[in-house]
């Protein structure tokens, strides 16, 4: 009889590892997740050293961004653009998402964007002023945002290159009914 409850015993822990490896099995056909053929964006990020320069000797502060839009191609910036499409739309009337809809955004007064729940750091930015998004604060918040503004929410390390955020902003300055004038 002692036999027979040890086969017993050995058949119900046989037949449960039968069981838990048909389910992983299972599991793994049935939630699959291939690797992407192309990697993600890469996010550069450049430390800064004493004395207010980046670690590649640049001054941190922005260069005129002017010029740059003027001679910038927007559908370049659509596809630069299509980094912030996670967090932002830029269609008119548009649906807010983790950041505001951006049509029209050139120009636009600072945290005005009606329904959107702006960070206590742009609320208090934009307070006291009528700062608007004028390309020399485009140029500024897309270098770094958590620079430009202390305490916003904005997650996104910024554009380093200033061909980067001029193709950019000329793409956003495209997405108005009544575009911007391009600066002198």
């Amino acid at each position: 009889m002692e036999s027979f409850e040890v086969n017993k015993l050995l058949g119900a822990l046989l037949g449960t590892i039968f069981v838990v490896m048909s389910i992983a099995i299972a599991s793994d056909a049935i939630f699959y997740a291939p690797h992407p053929e192309k990697e993600g964006f890469a996010i550069e990020a450049a430390e800064a050293a004493a004395g207010g320069e980046t670690a590649g000797g640049e001054d941190q502060a922005p260069q005129p961004i002017g010029p740059l839009i003027a001679a910038a191609d927007p559908k370049a910036g659509e596809a630069i653009f299509k980094r912030c499409q996670t967090c932002h739309t830029a269609e008119k009337g548009g649906p807010n998402k983790t950041g505001p809809d951006l049509w029209d955004v050139v120009n636009r007064p600072i945290a005005s964007h009606e329904g959107f729940a702006y960070s206590a750091g742009i609320k208090e930015f934009s307070q006291g002023s009528s700062l608007k998004w004028d390309y020399d604060h485009l140029n500024g918040f897309l270098t770094s945002p958590k620079a430009f503004v202390k305490g916003t929410a904005m997650t996104f390390a910024g554009l380093k290159k200033p061909e980067d955020r001029a193709a950019v902003i000329a793409y956003l300055r495209t997405m108005s009914d009544n575009p911007a004038p391009l600066p002198q």
